[in-house]
């Protein structure tokens, strides 16, 4: 299972050292109950806060990238992670190998520009699109294939039909990943035509 972001599993390891810490110190090393119990909440609290999911961005310059913009880029990833959850739950739900592996694939592309997304915030004008309204649409459509397959007598035409809308959803998620490494391209080629510039005018003195 992929890990997203925001998962509250820092939670459930604690508790589970904290449960482990305090009956260990009680009848181990024979310590006061309600002293092992103190050294088990702060155990808890010490490795909740050391565990914690990281936010979204953290550690960038708002400053520079522009703090508005930087809000507006975590409140679409808050739509968009999820559904990039239902997408990979929904994949595993789907008995069609094929168009579970494309699900997947749905899903691994989501990371994908997630990554790239917080690499370079500012991008994200190449995919608002992508993280508003076609993911969240791809995780109903994978969680209806899913649905409809699980009937005792499932409508092999609208089978076919949901499958052929993720057939087209897989196009349009490749195209939005791409268009954040064209972003980069463009970036490379106004550089490369500067450097052909410079050197042709220092080569020529």
């Amino acid at each position: 299972m992929r890990r997203w972001f925001g998962n509250d599993w820092n939670w459930v390891v604690a508790g589970l050292v904290a449960a482990i810490v305090v009956p260990v110190l009680s009848f181990v090393f024979l310590m006061p109950v309600l002293v092992a119990a103190g050294i088990g909440a702060f155990v808890f609290a010490g490795l909740v806060f050391l565990l914690a999911p990281r936010r979204l961005f953290d550690g960038l310059d708002e400053k520079t990238i522009g703090r508005g913009r930087l809000e507006f880029v975590r409140e679409l990833m808050a739509v968009a992670v999820p559904a990039a959850e239902r997408l990979e739950a929904a994949a595993g739900r789907i008995t069609d190998k094929p168009t579970a592996a494309r699900v997947e694939h749905l899903a691994e592309i989501a990371a994908d520009v997630f990554a790239k997304l917080e690499a370079d915030p500012q991008s994200v004008g190449a995919v608002r699109r992508f993280l508003s309204y076609y993911l969240p649409r791809a995780a109903e459509v994978a969680e209806g294939f899913a649905v409809i397959e699980a009937k005792r007598a499932p409508d092999s035409k609208q089978l076919q039909e949901v499958g052929g809308v993720l057939v087209k959803l897989e196009d349009a998620f490749v195209h939005y990943a791409d268009s954040l490494v064209d972003e980069q391209l463009d970036s490379l080629n106004t550089d490369l035509r500067l450097i052909q510039a410079s050197l042709k005018e220092d080569l020529e003195r």
